[in-house]
C-alpha cells in the first residue's frame, strides 16, 4: 500500500528580490556596463543620472547621493547647522539611526512619544519635551505613511524649531501633494536592499529644496570638496572647503537603482495589493491587536506599504511559531530608543513614553515585497490563525480591529 506523501509548503522568507532581479537583469546590465565603460566606479556620472531621476520622481530641487541613509541624516543635520549643545527632538519609536545620527552630527537627541496609531511623532509630546536648547524636530515616516506633518509644523512654528525629516523609508509617500522629506529643510532616502527602492548594498540620498543645504551636503560627502555636477567631477587635489567625510555613492549601486526606479510605481501597487490581502485575512483574528492603515489627516496623504507591521498579543511567541514553520519576520523595534544602552546617560526610565513602549512590545513585521506570492500571504495568515486558535488564553478580537489598541 502506497503511503500518502505529506506536502510541505516552501518557506516564506522575510525578504527576497531574486525574481525581481531576474526580470530586471537586462536593464541592470545595460547600466552596469555603462559604468564599466566610463571607468569611474564611485561618485561618477551614473550617480548624477540617478540624482536627476530621483529629483524628477520626488519633485525635489536637489538630490545628493551618498553611501547610506544614516550618512544622509548625519550630513543633512550638519548642513542645516546643527552644533554642539543643540538638541533635536526625535521619536522614541524608530530605528537607532534616527537618534544616533544626531549624536554623530554633534547634537543631542531629545525623545518624544509617538502617536498610538501610525507611529508618527506626537506633536503634543514634541511641545512637552522641547527646551530652550532645542533647535530641530525630526519626524520619522515609518512603515506605511507619513507622520502628522501639519501638527509637527504647527508646533515647530510656535516654538521656533526647524524641521528635518527622517524619510529614509518613505520613497513614494506624499503629504499634501509634496513628497516626504520636502516639508522642511530636507529629508533623506535609504536604499538599503529591503527598502521599497533597494540597492544591492548600502546607498542613500539627501533630498532638499534648499540650495545652500544641497551645496554643503555635496561637499561634505566628498571630504569637503564641492561637486560633482554633470560637468564638474572633483579631482583628488581639489581644494577642501569643509571637514567632510567619505560618503560617496558607488556608481554600481546607482546603476541598480536606476534599473529598479523604472518599475517603482508598479512595485508600490504590488505592495498595496499584498498589504490589502493581509488586512482582509487578519481582520477579526483573535490576538491581532492592530492592523496598519493610512490615517486621515488634515491634508491628503499617499501611503506606501514599505513593510507590513501589525501588533499582536504574545508577539515573541508568535514570531517563534512562524519561524518554526518557515515564515520570516522582523521585530520593529524590540527596544525603544530612550531605553537603548547608548542613551542611558540621558536618564530615561520605563514608562516615560508609553505609546513607544507599547509598540515595541507588540509590533511585528510580516513578509512584504513584490516577489511575494498571494499563496504565501495566505500561508502566513493561516499560521497566525492556527497559533491563536491553539492558544489557551482564549483571546477575542476587538470589535474594530484596525486602529484599535487593547
Amino acid at each position: 500500500m502506497l503511503r500518502q506523501r505529506r506536502w510541505t509548503p516552501l518557506p516564506v522568507p522575510f525578504f527576497t528580490q531574486s525574481a525581481t532581479f531576474s526580470r530586471l537583469w537586462p536593464v541592470t546590465r545595460h547600466h552596469v556596463e555603462d559604468v564599466v565603460e566610463n571607468g569611474k566606479y564611485s561618485h561618477g556620472r551614473k550617480v548624477v543620472e540617478l540624482e536627476r531621476a530621483l529629483a524628477e520622481y520626488t519633485g525635489a530641487r536637489h538630490v545628493i547621493g551618498v553611501n547610506s541613509g544614516t550618512d544622509a541624516l548625519v550630513l543633512l543635520l550638519r548642513a542645516c547647522g546643527l552644533g554642539a549643545g543643540d538638541e533635536v527632538v526625535v521619536p522614541a519609536f524608530s530605528f537607532a539611526a534616527t537618534a544616533t545620527s544626531v549624536v554623530l552630527a554633534g547634537g543631542t537627541p531629545v525623545f518624544a512619544d509617538v502617536e498610538p496609531d501610525g507611529y508618527g511623532i506626537s506633536p503634543a509630546s514634541v511641545a512637552a519635551v522641547a527646551t530652550p536648547r532645542t533647535r530641530f524636530v525630526m519626524p520619522t515616516h515609518l512603515f506605511h505613511h507619513t507622520a502628522d506633518l501639519t501638527g509637527v509644523r504647527e508646533v515647530a512654528d510656535r516654538l521656533g524649531l526647524a524641521v528635518v525629516e527622517d524619510s529614509a523609508e518613505a520613497i513614494g509617500m506624499r503629504y499634501g501633494g509634496r513628497h516626504a522629506g520636502l516639508h522642511g529643510f530636507g529629508g533623506v532616502l535609504s536604499f538599503f536592499p529591503t527598502k521599497t527602492l533597494g540597492a544591492l548594498g548600502d546607498a542613500g540620498a539627501v533630498i532638499t529644496d534648499d540650495p545652500r543645504v544641497a551645496e554643503v551636503v555635496s561637499a561634505l560627502r566628498h571630504h569637503g570638496r564641492p561637486g560633482p555636477t554633470a560637468d564638474n567631477f572633483p579631482a583628488i587635489n581639489t581644494a577642501t572647503a569643509l571637514p567632510g567625510v567619505n560618503s560617496k555613492m558607488d556608481d554600481v549601486q546607482a546603476a541598480v537603482l536606476l534599473a529598479k526606479l523604472g518599475r517603482l510605481e508598479q512595485d508600490i501597487r504590488r505592495r498595496a495589493e499584498l498589504a490589502a490581502r493581509y488586512t482582509a485575512r487578519l481582520t477579526g483574528v483573535p490576538g491581532v491587536r492592530k492592523l496598519p492603515e493610512v490615517l486621515p489627516r488634515a491634508e491628503a496623504v499617499r501611503g506606501v506599504a514599505y513593510v507590513y507591521v501589525a501588533e499582536f498579543a504574545r508577539r515573541d511567541e508568535l514570531a517563534e511559531h512562524l519561524a518554526a514553520r518557515g515564515v520570516g519576520t522582523e521585530t520593529y523595534y524590540p527596544l525603544p530608543l530612550h531605553l537603548q544602552p547608548c542613551f542611558a546617560h540621558l536618564g530615561h526610565a520605563p514608562g516615560d513614553f508609553p505609546n513607544a513602549e507599547a509598540a515595541c512590545a507588540h509590533a511585528l513585521a510580516l513578509p512584504l515585497y513584490p516577489d511575494l506570492a498571494e499563496e504565501q500571504v495566505d500561508r502566513v495568515c493561516a499560521e497566525i490563525r492556527d497559533f491563536y486558535a491553539a492558544s489557551d488564553l482564549h483571546l477575542s478580537a476587538p470589535a474594530a480591529n484596525r486602529g484599535s489598541r487593547r
